[in-house]
């Protein structure tokens, strides 16, 4: 199953297995491991647990007013004023969800309850989290299978799944780059063996030679001259139609490349500050949390001479840090929706440029190919007039007109008479 990123959601509180509540009553936990009970129907709220006897007060009135105050359906502790029935996760989400992003403060073990962090990303559990529905299911896309961080082979730590693509596509341009290095050699190969060729073609060895094998021997000759030519429009044709469009698409290709990797890196960064916010609010939550209970626990028990006034103060502080709490949540689940988002939309991209690229190298190598075929075609037309001429030697006729041409006399010697 892949795991996509999902929102922090605002955990359950946890509720006694074994104890049997009154209708209407949830029990749950602060921060300091204390129990306390919510009347869901009535937002009333207990340290006691109340009586499951008719017609007997659920507990002390003064105990009622010690309890962490509710913001936005939820305790400055993170417990929510009302059980959430599930958390929700959506495989996607938007900036405008209002009532998803950050409505919550959760304490940390009850996050990862449902939740892991890694590298400052929040994902379900996998142990309480369905599978996810992919976002091309019959397609293996970059969009799907590349959001958590994978262990780097070398064992130096791990990877995050973008900086996976991002190396993919590195090594594509690097490839890209070799191929066009290759055909520029493979140009010069082309370019030094039709200057070899066009230089042999002048050389004079042979070239006293007659008849019909003489004229054979100069169609010889001058077919490297063809060859030559034929070599050279190669060449010119493979930088052309091959090594230019290569190098032109390899500069595209990295100027696009750029731009996605300082984007997202961005997105990264912001959403790793506000990750660290939220840890800095959690602890902040955690402390006022603590001094409100502190004083309240005094006050009960009568060591301390505070008075009401200061544990209003203390529960303001609170307060004020659970809603600091949101808003960091918050921040954080813009951010990282944001980043969800861009990520798909550049995965895409990327996905869509490694096509583009591996396309247009298949049809310019096939242009390569195609350019082979013609000029061993057009070789094979320079050596034609060689095979038709030698096809013509006859040692007969030459040696016929050769004698004719240099014969110095046809009488014969006769014997010496006496």
């Amino acid at each position: 199953m892949e795991t996509k990123p999902g929102m922090v959601p605002p955990p359950p509180g946890e509720e006694s297995q074994t104890v049997i509540l009154p209708p209407g009553w949830q029990s749950y936990l602060s921060p300091q491991g204390r129990r306390y009970y919510v009347n869901t129907t009535t937002n009333e709220t207990t340290w006691e647990r109340p009586s499951s006897t008719p017609g007997i007060p659920a507990s002390p009135g003064s105990h009622r007013s010690s309890l962490p105050p509710t913001v936005n359906g939820y305790h400055a502790s993170g417990t929510p004023a009302h059980p959430a029935e599930t958390a929700h996760m959506s495989v996607r989400k938007s900036t405008g969800d209002s009532q998803n992003l950050g409505s919550s403060s959760p304490s940390k073990r009850q996050s990862k309850e449902n939740t892991i962090t890694i590298n400052c990303v929040t994902f379900p559990h996998p142990d309480t989290m369905p599978e996810q529905q992919l976002l091309k299911p019959t397609e293996w896309s970059y969009c799907d299978y590349f959001w958590a961080d994978k262990k780097d082979p070398q064992g130096n730590g791990t990877v995050a799944g973008f900086e996976l693509l991002l190396q993919k596509q590195l090594k594509g341009k690097q490839m890209q780059k070799e191929m066009s290095e290759f055909i520029r050699e493979r140009i010069k190969i082309e370019e030094d063996y039709a200057k070899n060729l066009a230089k042999l073609s002048q050389n004079s060895l042979a070239s006293q030679e007659e008849g019909s094998l003489g004229e054979a021997w100069a169609q010889v000759k001058k077919s490297l001259a063809d060859e030559a030519e034929v070599h050279l429009k190669f060449s010119a044709k493979l930088h052309s139609e091959v090594e230019k469009p290569l190098m032109n698409f390899r500069e595209n290709f990295k100027k696009d490349m750029k731009k996605c990797d300082h984007h997202i890196a961005d997105l990264r960064k912001q959403l790793a500050s506000r990750y660290a916010s939220v840890e800095k609010a959690r602890k902040a939550l955690t402390e006022r949390q603590r001094d409100l209970e502190m004083k309240t626990q005094q006050l009960e028990i009568k060591l301390s001479n505070k008075t009401e006034e200061d544990i209003k103060k203390a529960r303001r502080k609170s307060t004020q840090a659970g809603d600091d709490l949101m808003r960091c949540v918050d921040l954080y689940n813009q951010a990282q929706s944001k980043w969800f988002e861009e990520m798909v939309t550049t995965t895409l991209e990327l996905e869509r440029l490694e096509v583009e690229r591996v396309e247009m190298i298949r049809q310019h190598l096939c242009q390569y190919t195609q350019l082979r075929h013609e000029t061993d075609m057009f070789n094979q037309s320079t050596v034609e007039p060689v095979d038709q001429l030698l096809r013509k030697v006859d040692p007969a006729k030459d040696r016929e007109l050769w004698v004719r041409e240099h014969k110095t006399g046809n009488i014969r010697p006769v014997d010496m008479e006496i």
